[in-house]
């Protein structure tokens, strides 16, 4: 008997062990063979088009559209914020229903299974990376692991500075005997507070990030048609020093595109 339950233990501590391995590290934002192709694709394809329209040289623009290689770690890049900005929405979202499910009177176990149902009702195809955090929170907690140690390992693959305070003032509550329920309070409100500043923001540059995106096509667009309705008037810029002249533009353009998208590029 003795013998079986150590060998059921052994093996609910391998499982656990192969599942922290899988765990999802928020930090890294690995694309798919199909999404890189997808990328590298778009992105020559791009490039390829701005080579010609600059240079007017098939293998300038060939050239050029080499560079789209490299597009597929921007995405990914863009995917991350885009992932951990969701994350940190709905983390806010969890912590609400887990308040209200202290202040019922629920322990903190059933108070984290709880979260998960309401989160399940906001996001039905469960398509939530804190749905699955807490699922891997509350299996934890049937192994038998604390649930100190289950949030902790959580803030550390988020790396977000929210998530790491709530978890180590958590921590420090829940074995210090402290308030839970107002712990859990007033680290929602602190995080609705950040991202309402943070929309705020987003509203208020809105029209200039549409500006800018403007400003970033016009250029293109005005040598596009300069070229289709005055071909001959553009011809000197298709040969010899003109290509340089033109290569040079294409640097200066690309550099004001890279400044004015970091100019509105505005975090909290």
């Amino acid at each position: 008997m003795k013998l079986r339950m150590d060998m059921q233990q052994g093996g609910k501590a391998g499982d656990l062990e192969y599942a922290h391995a899988k765990l999802t590290d928020y930090q890294v934002m690995n694309l798919t063979l199909r999404q890189k192709a997808a990328c590298m694709l778009i992105g020559g394809i791009v490039l390829f088009g701005l080579g010609l329209i600059f240079f007017h040289n098939f293998l300038l623009a060939l050239l050029l559209a080499m560079g789209g290689a490299g597009i597929p770690r921007y995405w990914s890049v863009y995917l991350l914020r885009r992932r951990r900005e969701s994350l940190s929405l709905h983390f806010k979202q969890a912590l609400y229903s887990l308040s209200s499910s202290l202040a019922a009177g629920r322990s903190v176990e059933n108070g984290f299974r709880e979260a998960i149902e309401d989160l399940r009702l906001l996001y039905p195809d469960g398509d939530s990376d804190v749905i699955r955090e807490f699922s891997i929170i509350g299996t934890r907690l049937e192994y038998g692991q604390p649930i100190e140690e289950a949030l902790m390992d959580f803030s550390r693959r988020a790396a977000m500075e929210d998530i790491g305070n709530f978890a180590d003032v958590f921590t420090i509550c829940k074995r210090s005997g402290g308030d839970l329920v107002e712990i859990v309070r007033r680290t929602s409100s602190i995080i609705s507070e950040k991202l309402e500043i943070s929309q705020e923001i987003s509203v208020m540059i809105a029209q200039k990030r549409f500006e800018a995106k403007a400003m970033l096509v016009a250029p293109v667009l005005f040598l596009l048609f300069m070229q289709l309705t005055s071909p001959d008037y553009m011809a000197p810029l298709h040969s010899g020093l003109g290509l340089v002249i033109s290569g040079a533009a294409l640097l200066l353009f690309a550099g004001c595109s890279w400044l004015m998208l970091k100019i509105i590029d505005i975090r909290i």
